[in-house]
């Protein structure tokens, strides 16, 4: 028995040597993991459960319409579903013969899927074994509500473009309504949906990382890059801060603390008595004062004339830049000939002779026309 355990423990080592690494991380192409049926829970559940989750108001009548192909789509689950319209909620609940306990919890999904203005033809895809949802909150996750509603917007793009492209990259359905995004889809796409929304919020463009999708796209179809690292081929876009904060024209500056009072501010009286005007008289006061204004008034009619004058001031004339004299051209004789010929040929006002000769024609046929005419009426 011990020589036998010690042959198996050898023959398991040299398997883990051979075998690469790689090889046992990976997970073969086409695999799939087993639907679960009755025969791995014959007896079924235990316990009853139930969830239930509240709809909006708009979303009444088109839930209406919808509930019994929900019913019908859970019911092959063994799964209850009801609706409230009084109080406004979906209720599903497990029954006796509910052998997944999954089934309840994709059951929760859809409801909640619906109740988020996901259409019914998207939301049953929930109850397939390869497909999960994520409901992610993004109310909070800006303070204004102006900047919010332009991220969002950014998120769908030109005429839902770039929600599109998102789409197609992550195999994802992905629907944008008020506080929410309902993303529903294979768990490595809604990984990255979710990725990319939260970026979005954060004031990161979602081109940036829609450009590194693509490229991880056309990575993962080359088996020998598979167990590589890829950062030296995904590219690393560097934050720009456009917008620097714009200082104040007045800036406040703090004096040094001193413990001593700042001086008392000199009076009146103190600044007659350094100039010396306190011990003047009244009329030499006057005096002083008249002169200030004459002084003053002088100033300001000396000033106006100034400006009387300007009109008056002859504007500066430009140089007068002479020009090259141009180099004189050599007459062609001949070709002034040539013209004077066939202007005598042509006569001003007078029709060439090869046209003249034709009208004459012409003229004289008319002539015997009428002429005959003539004879035969007479």
């Amino acid at each position: 028995a011990h020589s036998c355990s010690f042959t198996e423990g050898n023959l398991l080592f040299f398997f883990l040597i051979t075998v690469d690494e790689s090889e046992l991380l990976t997970v073969p192409d086409g695999w799939k993991e087993p639907a679960f049926t009755r025969e791995d829970n014959p007896k079924g559940l235990l316990e009853e459960s139930s969830f239930a989750t509240l709809f909006p108001k708009y979303r009444e009548a088109y839930l209406k319409e919808c509930w019994p192909l929900v019913q019908k789509a859970l019911g092959e689950h063994y799964v209850n579903a009801a609706l409230d319209l009084i109080e406004g909620s979906m209720t599903v609940t497990t029954t006796k013969k509910t052998f997944d306990p999954y089934a309840i919890i994709r059951a929760r999904d859809l409801i909640k899927l619906l109740a988020r203005s996901v259409p019914f033809e998207q939301a049953v895809r929930i109850l397939q074994d390869d497909v999960a949802c994520d409901i992610i909150k993004i109310g909070s996750l800006v303070r204004k509500r102006e900047t919010f509603i332009k991220r969002r917007a950014r998120l769908l793009g030109p005429k839902g473009s770039t929600l599109k492209a998102l789409e197609l990259l992550t195999n994802c359905y992905i629907m944008v309504q008020g506080n929410t995004v309902s993303a529903l889809g294979p768990f490595s796409g809604l990984k990255e949906v979710r990725k990319v929304v939260l970026d979005t919020m954060k004031n990161i463009h979602p081109i940036y990382n829609i450009k590194t999708l693509m490229i991880k796209r056309e990575l993962a179809k080359d088996p020998e890059l598979r167990t590589q690292s890829w950062e030296r081929f995904l590219p690393k876009f560097k934050r720009k801060n456009l917008k620097k904060r714009k200082e104040p024209k007045k800036k406040n500056t703090k004096k040094e603390y001193t413990p001593f009072p700042p001086p008392q501010p000199e009076s009146q009286i103190d600044k007659e008595l350094a100039s010396g005007e306190y011990f003047l008289k009244e009329r030499q006061k006057k005096r002083k004062q008249m002169e200030e204004i004459k002084a003053k008034q002088a100033d300001a009619v000396k000033r106006r004339q100034e400006e009387r004058n300007k009109a008056f001031i002859p504007p500066k004339e430009k140089p007068v830049v002479k020009k090259k004299a141009s180099t004189e051209k050599k007459i062609d004789i001949e070709a002034i000939k040539e013209k004077v010929k066939n202007a005598k040929k042509k006569k001003l006002g007078a029709l060439p002779e090869e046209e003249v000769k034709l009208k004459m024609a012409a003229d004289e046929k008319k002539k015997k026309k009428k002429n005959k005419k003539a004879i035969l009426f007479s």
